[in-house]
């Protein structure tokens, strides 16, 4: 396990070692923007401490922070105030946060005016390197700072910025997005099963539908014109998505989205 030195300064400190902390640390040193002599990662649970430094040869493993130039916060949201006024205090002059639900304003307020502050909401495809982030940059975080939160954040996916207010819609859309996704993936799975085919077939079948159709928007885009494309007239796919389309589907996602945007205000 590598160990930081007395008076080493490390670039970069992840503080929290879990799914999404080392989703992220992956993809840093694989995108090759980030060195692992530079990075460090900071976890409580000494068994998890031992998987990162089998997992991230050359990455700092440690349990507490050391003096650091800059720091994601990949803790759970009741530790975040803690984690950014440490991370301050030993030297961190930008801080990404991770954490859902803890505004710009509560994380400003532990570590002061001269830190500056990029909040971010990721979705669970960052952990395997297809995310979607979207970050918001507080009153001290200028065009480097966002730039610099890109970079990690980019690494696992695509980013956008958005005002803070909106990451609340980001969350609803994206955040909540993926359990929408496989809610249908389940839906379809027991409608393929109850039609008489085989529940292991049925789960390969729809899960590469999802991949195939996905990959395939990603490649083309326009949705409406690929549905289009699939809807012959009269046809099998036109009578399927009139039900789907007579029983408020789009509706129904709408709703989901709206609750899913109050409640993340709600928390936040």
């Amino acid at each position: 396990m590598s160990m930081t030195t007395g008076s080493e300064t490390i670039d970069l400190v992840m503080i929290g070692g879990g799914n999404m902390g080392a989703a992220l640390l992956g993809g840093m040193v694989n995108s090759g923007t980030f060195s692992p002599e530079h990075l460090a990662v900071v976890e409580l649970r000494e068994e998890r401490r031992t998987e990162l430094a089998e997992l991230f040869p050359g990455i700092t493993v440690t349990e507490s922070i050391p003096p650091c130039r800059s720091a994601v916060l990949a803790v759970k949201p009741q530790g975040v105030a803690g984690a950014a006024a440490a991370a301050a205090a030993a030297g961190a002059t930008r801080l990404l946060s991770i954490a859902a639900g803890v505004g710009i304003a509560t994380i400003e307020a532990a570590v002061g005016p001269n830190v500056a502050v990029v909040r971010c909401m990721p979705n669970t495809p960052a952990l395997v390197g297809m995310g979607t982030s979207a970050i918001a940059g507080g009153s001290a975080a200028d065009d480097d700072d966002l730039a610099w939160a890109q970079s990690i954040l980019g690494a696992v996916g695509i980013v956008d910025c958005l005002p803070e207010p909106l990451l609340d819609v980001f969350t609803g859309v994206a955040g909540s997005g993926p359990a929408y996704v496989f809610l249908v993936a389940e839906s379809l799975i027991e409608a393929a099963i109850a039609e008489g085919i085989a529940p292991d077939m049925a789960e390969r079948i729809v899960t590469q539908l999802l991949l195939g159709a996905s990959t395939l928007l990603a490649q083309q885009g326009d949705p409406a014109t690929l549905r289009k494309n699939v809807t012959s007239p009269n046809g099998t796919t036109a009578a399927g998505v009139a039900v789907l389309e007579g029983r408020g589907l789009r509706s129904i996602f709408a709703g989901a989205v709206t609750a899913a945007t109050e409640r993340s205000r709600e928390l936040g």
